[in-house]
């Protein structure tokens, strides 16, 4: 990998007009990245920013950054915008953390990339190709587009960023993070599965990685709730729900504090409900069993989980899909607009028996990170850190479990060996109570995922638990081990209930 990125960078400094220049001596400083040439891309900007208080484009409140740092902008063909920022001096760590995305992009990740740098890493972002401007979403339209925001964009994206990180600093990185949740998420599953020499370590959160079925599991909701007079369920409505569910099951890992440890032990029946109208339990059934075809009975997509239901703090529950109205706004560019070509497809006209397939045969290889072969991957000593909250009310955790499953059963089948202690050798997953998408809710949603990472790839330190936390109006008000899945944090009996140390990693009830 070294080898080719010290090719690459020769060959940029050759275009630059320095003669014989190598990557050991091609430090360019930061106005000439401006000049530099890369195939099918055009360098749109190369300035020095100052640390302290910076006006990104889009973000309402100025980003705190505590390390000046060179800023380049670019765009790959066709229409591929990226930045890539570059810690001044010292200040790098010699190391690139790329960012993913979320929803259908269009945006650079101008928080998560200050984030980075202020970490010390040299890091980059993309809009995936298209524009959130774009409100009528017409790329959706464009088969080139569609296709970069799949999966072609990141690895341009992370190509073109080493090879500044190599003219800048004058040497590669040495090793070389992505970090994403939700669509970021999808977009490292992305990488490892098509792109396996591209990173030493990824961190996926909240992958959406069957993206196709995804929106059609979102649309399921609606039909649950919308096509039948009756069956509306307000956040008042699903807040009595989650009340019932944490009555009936919170204490089954030890303590009650607001949140279920893992709801696939909490047999909860919506016919219990006191004061619901047979419609809306029917439909409380219909989102928990998730989609499937009406005429074969194969599930399209996992339902939702139990406990999830009403809003938390920084976590709209279930009403972030579910507005008692219309449904979620990104279900139909991309079912209508990708798997149509109908912007004003009418979504009550969705067949869960005809067009699953007709929208699959058209998108899945595209858009959906489902390949369970990491094997290349795993031999150049990548790693992968899964992670997903239990009360995401957009992407449905039984969805990575599935994924993760896979991955195992398929390294099993392969090697002829124990699939599980293969996996083990190279990927972890962690599933966070009481957390929503990607954060958010009762739970502790935030760990020290990129360290925890670069421990396992540069230290040989494989993660077992992983201490996370949970803020308010920024000070920790609780920490919890995150177990590594299918263990649960339990607790000791003694101790404060908001403290890590009282609890343990043990097998779920």
């Amino acid at each position: 990998m070294t080898l080719r990125l010290n090719v690459l960078a020769a060959a940029v400094c050759g275009a630059l007009g320095f003669a014989g220049a190598t990557a050991a001596n091609a430090a360019t400083a930061c106005g000439d990245l401006k000049n530099l040439k890369l195939p099918e891309t055009t360098i749109t900007l190369a300035e020095r920013v100052a640390a302290g208080d910076f006006n990104a484009p889009g973000v309402q409140r100025p980003l705190k950054l505590t390390k000046s740092m060179c800023r380049v902008a670019g765009v790959v063909t066709p229409a591929i915008k990226f930045e890539v920022w570059l810690p001044e001096g010292n200040a790098w760590n010699g190391r690139f953390e790329a960012v993913g995305g979320g929803g259908l992009a269009g945006i650079i990740s101008y928080p998560a990339l200050a984030e980075a740098v202020n970490g010390g890493y040299a890091s980059s972002s993309t809009d995936t190709g298209h524009e959130v401007s774009d409100t009528a979403n017409t790329w959706t339209l464009d088969r080139q587009r569609v296709i970069d925001y799949g999966y072609r964009a990141i690895h341009e994206m992370t190509v073109k960023a080493k090879a500044v990180i190599d003219a800048h600093y004058g040497k590669a990185p040495e090793y070389s993070y992505f970090n994403g949740c939700s669509t970021g998420g999808r977009q490292g599953l992305m990488e490892a599965q098509r792109f396996p020499d591209d990173y030493n370590g990824i961190i996926s959160g909240a992958p959406v990685n069957r993206f196709t079925n995804l929106h059609m599991g979102q649309l399921w909701t609606a039909h649950a709730t919308l096509k039948k007079p009756g069956a509306v369920l307000t956040r008042d409505d699903l807040a009595k729900v989650s009340a019932a569910v944490l009555a009936q099951c919170d204490a089954d890992d030890g303590v009650k504090d607001g949140m279920l440890a893992n709801p696939r032990t909490c047999k909860f029946d919506p016919s219990t409900l006191q004061g619901f109208k047979p419609e809306q339990i029917e439909a409380l059934k219909m989102i928990y069993k998730g989609a499937v075809n009406p005429r074969t009975g194969v599930q399209v997509y996992p339902g939702l989980e139990v406990g999830g239901e009403g809003p938390q703090p920084n976590n709209p529950g279930w009403g972030l899909i579910m507005n008692g109205k219309d449904i979620f706004a990104i279900d139909a560019p991309v079912l209508g607009g990708m798997g149509f070509d109908n912007p004003n497809w009418d979504w009550k006209t969705f067949d869960f028996d005809r067009d699953v397939a007709l929208v699959d045969a058209k998108l899945f290889g595209t858009l959906n990170a489902v390949n369970p072969d990491l094997s290349d991957f795993k031999k150049r000593g990548g790693k992968l850190i899964v992670y997903h909250g239990w009360s995401d009310p957009g992407v449905m955790p039984q969805q990575t479990l599935d994924y993760v499953a896979s991955v195992r059963e398929f390294a099993g089948k392969s090697t002829g060996g124990d699939g599980g202690a293969y996996q083990d050798e190279f990927m972890r997953l962690y599933m966070l109570p009481g957390v929503g998408h990607c954060r958010g809710g009762v739970g502790p949603d935030q760990a020290d995922w990129i360290g925890t990472l670069a421990g396992w790839v540069e230290k040989g330190k494989a993660p077992a638990s992983v201490e996370s936390r949970r803020e308010d109006m920024g000070k920790v008000v609780m920490t919890r081990p995150l177990c590594p899945y299918p263990q649960v944090a339990k607790y000791k009996g003694t101790g404060d209930t908001n403290d890590a140390k009282s609890f343990e990693c043990a097998a779920a009830k």
